[in-house]
């Protein structure tokens, strides 16, 4: 297992992260899965063995189950280099101020997933989506209020756009709060678009990437070609998708060479997928998961996978991003002065 910084922090985190999401199973989350504690101490148990140093879970997961199977599973023996990481601001309740980036919230919902963890501190705590109704003065104060009671050491934001994160630091440097580390953010050879603004900010401004999701709910682990296409409502036959797919064909063509490639290897395609993953600049750590053990096993065995030059080339570029406007524009003018920020998005699009 590799050890990388989260964004511009000193804190080391394991290249794989065990993502929770499938723990609990309560309502909605019971299609993702629903490991106890029995089955959830056995997965952990398994990461934990194989150097994986942080736990991803939300207040979300399964309306709070998901945190408290954690705490029971790592109850009183906690290993002292166990990473957590959780988050909030997605409704759990009906109440007005059940959801959002208000203090009242977050310092409420901070204390219930502490208690439910059984521990006295979050290592990373993540606004888990945007709030534009909230100012961001707010949000920043709560978090750093936090911080200084130690109840969270680092926080970071997920799923919000390039303007969003630069507001939030610009905010965070003039007034002198706590400043996002991280930002866990969709990103997959079939989905790419975090490429535009995300992994730049990422390289250019420290604010580490984490991906969810990393295998597009498995129709990018080879399993699925577009001979062999899933059955009943999954992802790709559904007319709402999350991720949302625009394009089946080129899917199945990315999933061709991704199978193409652990054909080579003699590993699976999900593998290589979090290999080309794990090479992207910005890019800390991934967040995996299954509802089987044999999975996790399996995406275990990314972390020493080393794909060639030619191959990553490959897998670039059958599934590349539309050069669009203004990269267009730097492209043809401006890319004798570029910086490592502009070649997180251009490194691999100087040549097609």
């Amino acid at each position: 297992m590799q050890y990388r910084n989260l964004g511009r922090s000193g804190l080391k985190v394991s290249t794989l992260t065990l993502g929770t999401m499938t723990f609990g199973g309560k309502d909605k989350f019971a299609m993702l899965g629903n490991s106890d504690v029995k089955e959830a101490k056995e997965i952990i148990d398994l990461c934990l063995d194989n150097g994986v140093n942080m736990l991803d879970t939300a207040n979300l997961y399964s309306f709070g189950v998901s945190e408290e199977i954690i705490g029971e599973a790592l109850k009183g023996k906690r290993p002292k280099d166990v990473l957590i990481s959780s988050k909030a601001r997605m409704r759990v309740g009906e109440g007005p101020n059940d959801a959002g980036f208000s203090r009242h919230h977050l310092i409420r919902e901070c204390e219930k997933s502490l208690k439910r963890l059984q521990t006295d501190v979050i290592d990373v705590y993540y606004m888990h989506e945007w709030d534009g109704q909230t100012p961001m003065d707010e949000m920043l104060e709560a978090l750093t209020t936090l911080v200084q009671q130690g109840k969270i050491r680092y926080i970071g934001c997920s799923n919000f756009s390039g303007w969003h994160i630069m507001k939030a630091l610009g905010i965070s440097n003039e007034k002198r709060l706590s400043r996002f580390i991280a930002q866990q953010i969709h990103y997959t050879p079939e989905a790419r678009e975090a490429e535009y603004e995300l992994l730049p900010i990422a390289v250019d401004q420290g604010v580490g990437a984490t991906i969810w999701t990393p295998l597009a709910g498995g129709l990018l682990s080879g399993k699925y070609t577009r001979n062999s296409k899933p059955e009943g409502e999954t992802r790709v036959n559904l007319g709402r998708q999350e991720p949302p797919i625009r394009d089946q064909e080129r899917l199945w063509d990315i999933v061709d060479v991704l199978n193409d490639i652990a054909k080579a290897h003699n590993v699976s395609a999900a593998q290589v997928t979090l290999a080309w993953t794990l090479s992207r600049p910005g890019v800390a750590s991934i967040v995996i998961g299954g509802r089987k053990i044999h999975q996790i096993k399996d995406n275990l065995g990314a972390a020493s996978l080393e794909l060639s030059k030619d191959e990553i080339n490959r897998i670039n570029k059958v599934s590349a991003l539309p050069v669009i406007y203004p990269y267009w524009h730097q492209r043809d003018w401006a890319k004798d002065t570029f910086c490592e920020g502009d070649m997180a998005f251009f490194h691999d699009k100087m040549d097609y």
